[in-house]
């Protein structure tokens, strides 16, 4: 199968050409306006899906190599310099954080801890509709801190238990049958995903980029740890996931309420697994010892020497999943979400990071802050703009990983511009990154896969997105500021 769209290439070569032939404009270098124009055409390309983002991404870096946009020409060998420029990405340990722990998720598939957890919370709540809800959106959260592949987490391992729940109902996709108990169901499941995206670092893949941007947006002042970013995103993300399930059964009222049979069908589906296996128990023992590490609680006890990189933890716990035989090294080859990942996360992160050296973001942060500043907004009123123009530019994304790098930077730097305290202005756009998915059924990789099963209509899904957008923002906004204010964040 074919994957390159020459249609869209076409149109993302064009919006590439024409800005690079254009003048820059006042304040821009000729050098930052040539990387702009492939940076845009990268980022158009993606949004048109014209090839796979990893082979785009490997497109982008020739480009960015064999121009020698990020060089100086007057210094020596500037051509390998620019290859040498073009592969600095790589170094990044936060692509490797991601990459690793994506295969670590192969564990809870692979040993069919994920399913006996979604499975063993709805045999616990499942007496009722809202109850599934709910052990649907707490079976989410459980693995979310060590899955990062949000589409594997909502899509892969949540939605066929979603399913199975639903057609023991004979609640199906594609029928009318589906407001019995399925479109529900299939709402609940993906507006969990975003949330749980949004309360950890490792939770989807974009996080990281995140972390990366604020840290440069500061001179590296600030650089959220993944104790730090759980800390934060703790209350305002429980909320959310504990009024979510209730805001879409007053909208989206399933016709069967009483569901007896769901919980002894979950028992029945433990059953068949049978007893907790030692490759479960070995699976739930690393996944354990990942959440101690990464929470910094060696280093909170015995002192800051015994803090663990995260990205060496993500490291510790594949090497015992290999060394144990959970995962084998054909395992890890296979893994093909985590190498893709890697790729485009090298590129995407080198195109963004030059543009800031060569003075681009800064450029546009300065128009993004002048046009915000007349209209004369306090800090806390500059954050809500900001965020809120971020958040809904998602409609017009099929990609988190695109629009964080194509809009976070500038937004950042122009809400520092205008006085918004970094962290605060960093926790808020970090939180909007991940709850934008909410809002199309294009908007993330789970949504494709759970809007397809076709238990819930397009308009009904636009809807509860819009619905579930206003909530989750307005739950990050007052619980997540005040939250925020007593950990001493701003």
């Amino acid at each position: 199968m074919n994957a390159f769209k020459p249609l869209p290439m076409f149109i993302a070569t064009m919006i590439a050409a024409v800005i690079w032939f254009s003048p820059p404009p006042e304040g821009v270098t000729v050098q930052a306006w040539h990387l702009l124009a492939l940076f845009i055409g990268t980022i158009a390309a993606i949004i048109g899906k014209a090839m796979p983002i990893g082979a785009l991404s490997i497109v982008a870096i020739t480009l960015v190599a064999i121009t020698g946009v990020t060089v100086d020409p007057s210094v020596a060998n500037p051509q390998k310099q620019s290859m040498a420029n073009a592969l600095s990405g790589f170094s990044n340990s936060l692509i490797w954080l991601i990459g690793s722990s994506i295969i670590i998720s192969r564990g809870l598939i692979k040993t069919g801890l994920g399913h006996r957890i979604g499975y063993w919370f709805i045999s616990l709540f499942g007496k009722k509709t809202l109850g599934i809800g709910y052990a649907l959106s707490f079976a989410e959260l459980t693995i979310a801190p060590i899955t990062p592949s949000n589409t594997a987490r909502g899509g892969g391992i949540i939605h066929p238990i979603m399913r199975s729940i639903a057609e023991s109902f004979s609640s199906k996709g594609h029928d009318e049958s589906s407001k019995k108990i399925g479109e529900y169901l299939a709402l609940v499941n993906y507006n969990a995903n975003p949330i749980t995206s949004a309360m950890f670092i490792t939770a989807t893949a974009p996080n990281p980029l995140v972390v990366d941007l604020i840290a440069k947006g500061t001179g590296l002042d600030i650089h959220i740890t993944w104790g730090q970013w759980a800390l934060a995103a703790l209350l305002p993300g429980l909320v959310a996931l504990i009024v979510m399930p209730l805001v879409l059964y007053y909208f989206f009222t399933p016709e069967v309420k009483s569901t007896p049979n769901a919980s002894q069908f979950a028992k029945q589906k433990l059953a068949e697994q049978g007893p907790i296996s030692l490759n479960e128990k070995i699976m739930l023992g690393v996944f354990f010892m990942l959440l101690v590490l990464w929470a910094g609680i060696p280093a909170w006890i015995l002192g800051p020497e015994y803090k663990v990189d995260a990205t060496a933890v993500s490291f510790i716990g594949l090497s015992v999943l290999l060394l144990t035989g959970i995962l084998t090294w054909d395992d890890v080859l296979k893994e093909k979400a985590a190498w893709d990942t890697i790729i485009w996360f090298a590129a995407l992160v080198m195109m963004a990071g030059y543009l800031s050296k060569l003075g681009l973001i800064s450029w546009f942060a300065t128009q993004i802050q002048t046009n915000v500043s007349v209209l004369g907004l306090p800090w806390w009123g500059v954050t809500i703009l900001l965020c809120c123009v971020y958040f809904y530019a998602h409609y017009f994304f099929a990609s988190t990983t695109a629009h964080i790098t194509a809009m976070f930077g500038a937004f950042f730097a122009a809400g520092l511009g205008l006085g918004v305290p970094p962290m605060f202005l960093g926790l808020a756009l970090a939180g909007a990154s991940s709850l934008m998915m909410s809002i199309t059924h294009y908007a993330t990789g789970t949504a494709p896969i759970i809007f397809g099963s076709g238990y819930v209509s397009l308009g009904n899904w636009w809807k509860a997105g819009f619905i579930m957008s206003i909530v989750n923002l307005f739950i990050w906004s007052v619980v997540g500021s005040l939250w925020w204010k007593v950990l001493g964040f701003w």
